[in-house]
């Protein structure tokens, strides 16, 4: 049981997600509280196994991490400290479910070494965040808790549902989360199934799915599929020079693409080395050029960005050739009974799974929409995520409260990847331990 506020000289900093951007944060606060001899208590709240959370709690074979084991190490000073907890190759692609299992060692070991810090764990979602100065309180079914400062570690939240015409929801053939655990379970085996979006999550449940008999039909607006990763990767290729528009950002990606090209007879480099300065090219277009980049351009570096495993691109086309997998361009535009209506024409299944992947609306997180409605969050720019600043600190209040991951995603652009994820633990960690030290609850001392 945690304790609902800290003990006297104590500090508290409660952590809401138990997903992988909480464990990176819980376990950087702690190894910052063991190196600086603070007396911290850090309150990691969320259902499930930690380090799980969506993303790694799948526990299907086939469901491949698409980042190679060899960058997915829990510490920025230790990036092949995954790999050697598998025991396999740096450059081999695992099942997603053992970077869950690793995560939650990661926070077990960092635990047992933070002293003066301590970890608090809370099987249980935060319904209300509310400003109580100098710090916060966090309200769930189990009461109030207190806490200096907190940290939304949420994730990437569901997928949206409203290009599903409400034929289609109300009817019982419509999986709107196909990551609900027991999501696929009552899809009629014998019949053949519709995936809306072409993305990742295609890929997993086509891969799943599959079954001699059935057909699965893939559609979405742009019918791109994720590109492979190479077999033997190529060292990134840095992206020089800059753009402050989106027209001169597109002729410079093009040329760095084509030069890479000759150089190493590979694209992969060229896109790897734009990674690091997303955030950076992002910020410098405007409000318009950032919508025309996701009306005009965004499909297309979805499907360079973020790659399959080369076995999962294999199994993709073996069952492409047998005829069990078709892949166009189309949107759903009404269902009745088994027959869903599309742009391209009309087929008979037994169920529509949404691969869609997440909303980037962060609102429909009931704790966000809260969030919102008090003051003390805003939506991100273009409604995507929520705005923070620079540190992570969400906007327009300066209450002692940050965010990582997903829901930075409209100031950064690409910060969902877990490379991105741990460094941003690190900075948040340091900026946020450095804050919470400074807070006084009014009496004369720390709270």
């Amino acid at each position: 049981m945690s304790p609902t506020k800290p003990a006297p000289g104590r500090k508290s900093v409660a952590v809401v997600g138990a997903g992988a951007a909480g464990v990176l944060v819980a376990g950087r606060l702690l190894d910052l509280a063991a190196r600086r001899r603070i007396p911290l208590d850090v309150v990691l709240i969320g259902p499930g196994e930690p380090g799980h959370g969506v993303a790694y709690g799948t526990r299907a074979p086939e469901h491949l991490l698409n980042v190679p084991a060899g960058k997915l190490g829990a510490t920025t000073d230790d990036p092949a400290g995954f790999a050697r907890w598998t025991g396999g190759p740096p450059g081999e692609f695992v099942a997603r479910e053992h970077f869950g299992a690793y995560l939650a060692g990661y926070l077990r070991a960092v635990a047992r070494h933070s002293e003066p810090g301590r970890l608090w764990r809370v099987r249980e979602e935060v319904a209300r965040i509310r400003r109580r100065s100098p710090g916060l309180s966090l309200e769930s079914g189990s009461g109030v808790r207190f806490a200096a400062a907190a940290v939304l570690a949420i994730g990437a939240g569901s997928p949206g549902v409203r290009w599903a015409p409400d034929s289609l929801r109300a009817g019982g053939r419509f999986v709107a989360d196909p990551w609900v655990p027991g999501a696929l379970e009552d899809i009629p085996p014998a019949e053949d199934v519709l995936l809306v979006g072409t993305g990742l999550t295609m890929v997993d449940m086509a891969l799943t799915l599959d079954r001699p008999g059935r057909v699965l039909h893939a559609v979405s607006r742009h019918g791109l599929l994720p590109r492979p990763h190479a077999a033997a990767p190529v060292p990134p290729v840095a992206l020089p020079g800059t753009a402050d528009d989106l027209a001169s950002l597109r002729l410079l990606v093009r040329d760095h693409l084509g030069k890479c090209l000759r150089e190493t007879r590979d694209w992969r480099p060229a896109v790897d080395g734009i990674r690091p300065r997303t955030a950076e090219l992002w910020q410098r277009l405007s409000a318009a050029d950032r919508r025309r980049f996701l009306a005009e351009d965004h499909a297309y570096w979805e499907v360079l960005r973020h790659r399959m495993p080369p076995s999962s691109a294999a199994g993709l086309a073996r069952i492409r050739r047998a005829g069990r997998l078709t892949v166009s361009r189309g949107e759903v535009l009404a269902a009745e009974g088994g027959e869903v209506a599309l742009t391209g024409g009309r087929v008979r299944v037994g169920a529509v799974v949404n691969c869609t992947g997440p909303d980037p609306d962060a609102k429909r997180n009931p704790l966000v929409a809260r969030l919102v409605a008090d003051g003390l969050a805003a939506p991100g720019p273009l409604g995507i995520g929520l705005a923070t600043a620079p540190d992570g600190r969400l906007r327009p209040t300066n209450a002692p409260l940050w965010t990582l991951g997903a829901p930075r995603k409209g100031d950064l652009w690409e910060t969902t990847a877990i490379p991105e994820i741990r460094r941003a633990a690190d900075d948040l960690a340091r900026s946020l331990v450095a804050d919470v030290i400074s807070v006084d609850d009014g009496e004369g001392r720390p709270a």
